[in-house]
């Protein structure tokens, strides 16, 4: 006796197989759609919240730079008006003026607002430096000035421009390698570089290329 046409439990099995392979599908595909969903509202809030870190980030270093900045200025000592006095190694005074000096904590430097040095004190005639600006190194003993340093000097008569000036305050000697023009007794000068000695006993000249010069001036003595 044959079993009733539809009836076909292996074709039941294929079918009902089919249903679950359709219903498993589905439901992996209903999760997918829902992540992608999730990841939609989710993506922007992250990325604004890495946006916002990072402008948070360069704020706090701008504030933490400015703060910084402040304590190191807070540490600096500032004088108005200040006045160094002192003496080189043959004895010969100096005095180094300014109309204001900040002092770095972490090292023995002075930045000078338009200083004045006066060297040999003692004598009838003294060699006067001014700038712009420049820096007085405490513990090398050195002064360094510019720009716009004009030089008096007393023995020789000179006046002298020149772009900087270094002080050696242990043995008075005034050097300057970036050019130098000036006039005096003698005439007009235009050099190369410059060294002044004895607080301005000799003064030497020397030049290059086009600035010719090259000789010492050593005026009398008398009154110095």
């Amino acid at each position: 006796m044959s079993e009733p046409e539809g009836h076909n439990p292996h074709q039941q099995a294929l079918k009902d197989a089919d249903e679950a392979r359709v219903a498993a599908a589905g439901l992996r595909w209903r999760k997918r759609s829902e992540r992608v969903q999730r990841l939609r509202k989710i993506l922007p809030i992250i990325i604004l919240l890495i946006a916002g870190s990072a402008v948070t980030w360069v704020v706090f270093r701008s504030v933490m730079s400015g703060v910084e900045r402040r304590a190191s200025e807070s540490r600096e000592l500032r004088l108005d008006n200040p006045m160094f006095h002192g003496q080189d190694a043959q004895g010969r005074s100096f005095r180094i003026g300014a109309e204001g000096a900040v002092r770095a904590p972490e090292t023995n430097q002075y930045r000078l607002i338009k200083p004045l040095l006066e060297l040999n004190l003692g004598g009838q005639k003294i060699t006067k430096l001014t700038a712009d600006g420049g820096r007085y190194d405490e513990g090398e003993r050195k002064v360094v000035i510019g720009p716009n340093v004009q030089i008096t000097d007393g023995a020789s008569g000179f006046s002298l421009k020149t772009p900087e000036a270094v002080i050696d305050t242990q043995t008075g000697i005034v050097t300057g390698d970036k050019g130098v023009v000036g006039n005096g007794p003698l005439g007009t000068i235009n050099a190369s570089s410059y060294a002044i000695y004895e607080d301005g006993r000799r003064i030497e000249f020397k030049g290059q290329g086009d600035q010719k010069i090259s000789g010492t001036i050593n005026p009398s003595g008398p009154g110095r």
